[in-house]
């Protein structure tokens, strides 16, 4: 009896990626300041890379990954497809640096950001749309109709000798 189990293709994807989330979590909290008011707070600190929240699902016909990015405009992201491997990489800027401004705390991050999705062969890419609104990003990768295997018809033969007979017929 053949047991069957069910796969999750993005299994190991989401486990790695929580993994480095949550090492960089760690990271940041032993490197940055307290940012608490009168504790001299460096802005520059919360510039550290950062990478955007993100979901990636499953329909009957697409896979549609959701990116959390508010506060990225459209001009400042750039998506990429390339050899089963789905590139969104962007920068977020501050908002309304003034010169006279004295930062107490600061705990949204800014600067560059890059998410790279493998993805199964089996994808339409010339048919990946993307769209954005309210801060979150949209990409549906539509998946490939299915390739259905071949019935291959036998024929009844004579056997040896309609083999034989054809090839010596075909000048073999």
């Amino acid at each position: 009896m053949t047991t069957m189990t069910s796969w999750d293709l993005f299994e190991d994807l989401r486990s790695a990626q929580d993994e480095l989330l949550r090492m960089n979590r760690v990271h940041n909290q032993r490197l940055s300041p307290a940012g608490y008011l009168g504790q001299g707070f460096d802005p520059s600190a919360s510039t550290q890379a950062w990478a955007p929240a993100l979901d990636i699902s499953e329909r009957g016909n697409a896979y549609l990954v959701t990116v959390e990015l508010p506060g990225v405009k459209s001009e400042d992201l750039e998506i990429m497809f390339e050899d089963n491997l789905l590139t969104i990489q962007g920068e977020r800027h501050p908002a309304g640096d003034s010169a006279g401004e004295k930062v107490h705390r600061a705990e949204r991050r800014y600067g560059a950001f890059r998410r790279l999705i493998t993805l199964p062969r089996h994808v339409q890419w010339d048919k990946i749309e993307a769209t954005a609104q309210d801060g979150v990003l949209q990409i549906l990768v539509p998946k490939a109709p299915e390739v259905h295997a071949k019935r291959i018809q036998v024929r009844a033969g004579k056997g040896k000798a309609a083999i034989t007979g054809a090839a010596v017929k075909n000048g073999a």
